[in-house]
């Protein structure tokens, strides 16, 4: 870059001084014109040199400062281009730490979460062909390696929706669709996982032009976490905001943007329980790409049971004099939001 710009300087300074000294001498000995156009050239030649020199000097530092990995800081003389490159160089190289310490994550979860249950198939697997157990025994050790391999199933699929979705690559068909005879269907299929404790609720009546195989994919993400926290009650709610589901869980224990991220670098604790990096988010990435893509997203908020599940009123203090199961509790709501939701 340097060379060009001497060049052009060079140029621009030199061609003009020919034109002027031949018009202006004609009389002049050629040899002599030579020697003076020599002279001009190299006087305009180096002064181009120097001027590109001062011209590039932040390009130049820029240059430096990169190649050893220190281009942060902006110097008081730098250009409003180069502190724009320097912005630039900064974010990428954030992105792509991001990026690595995802894919980071992304190793441990191979190495963690899906190492675990092989293992424990395998022992598993081991005990059933070799062990003269009972049939009861039996098909006790078959009924967990059921298990073991449907979870892993299950967590192999979530990474790769997780990986699917990250790329943007998110078909959705829309059709008309009866959103309470979906949720309907999510609660049924559901019913058998719920824990004896728990009570699963269906309410609202509502319709969309929504993918009815997406949005039950993204409503079953939200009520399995909320069946796996909740205290008594999971609810399931068509409103005119979209779909929303409710339980009397602890909540989450982050901001939703810094949870719901792919293969997520940092551990998280949900209700006591430490979920590793990599794992952590997956299935709430996946709902808020789902809603993204139907032109809604996803919204997260603490909401007060005395209250309508409409509001974002703050609850009033609990009266002393009730006993505390009769108390109101503060519930972890997600709101799967939907454009157009009509009755």
């Amino acid at each position: 870059m340097r060379a060009q710009f001497t060049l052009v300087i060079f140029m621009l300074a030199f061609l003009p001084n020919v034109v002027l000294t031949i018009t202006a001498q004609p009389s002049v000995p050629a040899s002599t014109l030579t020697i003076w156009m020599l002279v001009v050239g190299f006087l305009c030649a180096l002064v181009g040199y120097v001027l590109s020199g001062t011209l590039l000097r932040a390009v130049s530092r820029l240059q430096t400062e990169v190649e050893h990995g220190d281009f942060a800081q902006p110097h008081p003389d730098d250009p409003s281009e180069i502190l724009a490159l320097r912005g630039a160089f900064t974010g990428l190289l954030s992105r792509l730490g991001t990026e690595q310490a995802r894919r980071n994550a992304f190793m441990a979860t191979l190495v963690h979460d899906l190492k675990t249950p092989l293992i424990a198939t395998g022992h598993l697997t081991h005990a059933l062909t070799t062990l003269p157990l009972p049939d009861e025994e039996r098909r006790a050790v078959g009924q967990q390696i059921q298990a073991e391999t449907t979870r892993l199933l299950s967590l192999v699929q979530q990474m790769a929706d997780a990986h699917r979705f990250e790329q943007e690559d998110v078909q959705v068909h829309t059709v008309p669709t009866d959103l309470r005879a979906l949720i309907d269907q999510v609660a049924a299929r559901l019913d058998a996982q719920t824990a004896p404790h728990l009570t699963l609720h269906v309410d609202g009546h509502g319709h969309a032009d929504v993918d009815p195989g997406l949005l039950d994919r993204a409503v079953t993400n939200l009520t399995v976490n909320a069946l796996r926290y909740a205290a008594r009650t999971v609810t399931l709610s068509v409103t005119p905001q979209g779909i929303q589901v409710t339980d009397d869980g602890p909540g989450l224990s982050g901001p939703l943007d810094e949870l719901a991220q792919p293969f997520n670098s940092q551990p998280t604790t949900i209700a006591g329980k430490q979920y590793t990096a990599g794992t952590a988010g997956l299935g709430l990435f996946i709902v808020r790409r789902i809603a993204e893509a139907h032109g809604g997203n996803l919204h997260y908020d603490r909401a007060h049971s005395g209250r309508a599940a409409h509001t974002h009123q703050p609850a009033a203090p609990p009266d002393p004099d009730l006993p505390a199961n009769a108390r109101p509790t503060d519930l972890t709501r997600f709101t799967l939001a939907l454009p157009e939701v009509t009755p």
